[in-house]
């Protein structure tokens, strides 16, 4: 049996960085991905990213009915594919606050101050139009601005501004606060996700085994030592994987505690109602479980003017041709285009990201609303509510049992029903009202109560799939990986993905993803005590890299 360097358990956004960064300095490298290759146009193309949701490439997870929410179950959609969620996401890129991190160092993931990971956002990114001390231009990770930018959009921004929040040309930035357009993952038109970039430097040479379409069931170990994974092929055929090194788990904040606890290592208690034998009895693995939720607002527009029916007829015809040829148009845009952060508290930090997008959004299990309009999403971006990640039985298929407990801290609704305000007055803003005619929901009533408005809350929320948390870096007893990502009580077993932040960053969760991937192979390749910034990266320019 062919034994690899290195197991690599999903090729999401921190996997294929790692698989990259490893490869690239010569080890053998097995990257395993449930998935299919991704390979469908509509993953490349920026603006079809919506018609790969509810598809074989994404996992379809869902919440257990959340009290606090008006029983609803919701559901967290994660991708199932090359890439991951850079695979299926918007491509907003956006790193969270500075201050998000040196926050992660006082709950114990010593070493990963904002001084200490700064270094490797820049050493990632390859910004087409910043540059400085702030960021990177010859990463593998593609920034660009947009190459299309919907009149709603422009209302929206101007908007904000005429409602008093500052403009901003880069949320990445000194300082996050502002509205502005979003700078996306994106290159010569096309998705910029982590197997079109990090995964593509690497995907042909030989040092690297690519597995597609191929469950991992648990990972093997001896004496709480990991020495491989079991497969289960498309085919039926099951495989066993065996390493020297490592096995580093990349499954996500749903997937990766699950794994583990399939695998033996979790709360034994929990495990035994399953039978599955205790290789280490951890009891913080599935604990901690959150996600962001946003409660969107919504107007109609006075014209036909939204997205809305551009993806048929001989609309769409026309926006594909102007797209194949030119790399531009509707087609090349994320569609969620421009945002804000917010300081609602008066904190001196934004505590709200909105979202907006040129058309009425629904959700999986919602359709959207008839006509032409905006949605604006606004979003808690460090919420307190936390919840648990555990089994249903231990058949490795089975979907793990979700339950982020939203809105069980009072800070989160107290702190979404002043984003939901802020929305609400971003709307009625003259920039807005020259397009949008009225406020569909919560409604047209310019002075509804907070109980009106907490209402519609309860009744509209919806995450915006950025589950984490579930097997965080720390010191104390409840941590599952020390901050070198490795898993306690356990060696040669890692950890890298969004599972392990302590909490969640000030907004989209894809870069910081692909940062703690840059990290653990820096781990990996420059072994020392301390987990502060090393070898790995003295020219953060990243000119050094091959690319």
């Amino acid at each position: 049996m062919e034994a690899f360097d290195y197991v690599i358990v999903g090729a999401g956004s921190a996997g294929c960085a790692i698989t990259a960064r490893l490869v690239q300095a010569g080890k053998r490298v097995a990257l395993i991905e449930s998935g299919p290759p991704d390979n469908h146009p509509f993953i490349h193309i920026p603006a079809t990213f919506f018609k790969v949701h509810g598809t074989h490439r994404m996992w379809m997870y869902q919440t257990q009915p959340q009290p606090n929410a008006n029983g609803r179950t919701m559901y967290i959609p994660q991708g199932r594919t090359l890439g991951g969620g850079s695979s299926v996401n918007a491509m907003i890129y956006i790193r969270g606050q500075h201050e998000d991190f040196d926050d992660w160092q006082a709950l114990g993931a010593h070493g990963w101050a904002w001084r200490d990971v700064l270094p490797f956002f820049v050493k990632s990114e390859g910004n087409a139009r910043l540059a400085g001390p702030l960021h990177g231009t010859a990463g593998p990770l593609k920034v660009n601005d947009a190459r299309h930018v919907h009149p709603f959009t422009r209302a929206f921004v101007e908007a904000s501004q005429q409602a008093g929040v500052p403009f901003t040309d880069d949320f990445n930035g000194a300082r996050q606060e502002g509205a502005g357009l979003f700078q996306t993952t994106t290159f010569d038109g096309r998705r910029g996700s982590s197997a079109a970039t990090y995964l593509k430097l690497v995907k042909h040479d030989a040092r690297l085994r690519l597995v597609t379409g191929a469950d991992v069931l648990k990972i093997t170990s001896e004496e709480r030592r990991a020495t491989g994974v079991l497969v289960r092929h498309a085919s039926g055929e099951t495989e066993r994987i065996a390493c020297g090194g490592e096995v580093i788990v990349c499954a996500g904040g749903a997937a990766s505690p699950k794994l583990l606890m399939l695998s033996g290592v979790g709360p034994a208690a929990h495990l035994r109602e399953f039978d599955i034998p205790v290789v280490h009895d951890l009891p913080g693995v599935g604990e901690n479980f959150q996600d962001h939720l946003t409660a969107p607002i919504y107007g109609r527009a006075r014209h036909a003017h939204s997205v809305l029916g551009h993806d048929k007829g001989w609309r769409a015809l026309m926006h594909g041709l102007r797209y194949a040829f030119t790399r531009s148009g509707l087609l090349s845009s994320n569609v969620i285009e421009s945002g804000a952060f917010i300081d609602t508290a008066g904190t001196g930090r934004p505590d709200i990201q909105i979202h907006t997008t040129p058309t009425l959004v629904g959700d999986v299990d919602r359709k959207p609303l008839d006509g032409h309009g905006i949605t604006i999403g606004p979003c808690v971006v460090r919420p307190k509510s936390r919840g648990t990640v555990r089994l249903a039985s231990n058949d490795p298929l089975a979907p793990a049992l979700l339950d982020p407990r939203f809105y069980s801290d009072p800070y989160d609704m107290a702190t979404m029903i002043r984003g939901v305000k802020i929305s609400r007055k971003i709307l009625r803003a003259p920039a807005l009202r020259a397009v949008i005619a009225e406020e569909l929901l919560p409604g047209a009533d310019e002075h509804l109560s907070d109980a009106r408005i907490e209402d519609h809350i309860r009744a509209i929320s919806k995450t915006v799939f950025h589950p984490a948390g579930s097997c965080r870096m720390g010191r104390d007893a409840l941590a599952v990986v020390d901050p070198q990502l490795r898993v306690r009580g356990m060696s040669h077993l890692r950890v890298a993905d969004a599972s392990v932040m302590p909490a969640l960053v000030s907004g989209n969760t894809n870069a910081t993803a692909i940062m703690i991937g840059e990290r653990c192979a820096d781990f990996i390749l420059n072994p020392r005590d301390d987990v502060r910034a090393g070898a790995g990266v003295e020219n953060v320019s990243g000119a050094a890299l091959r690319v």
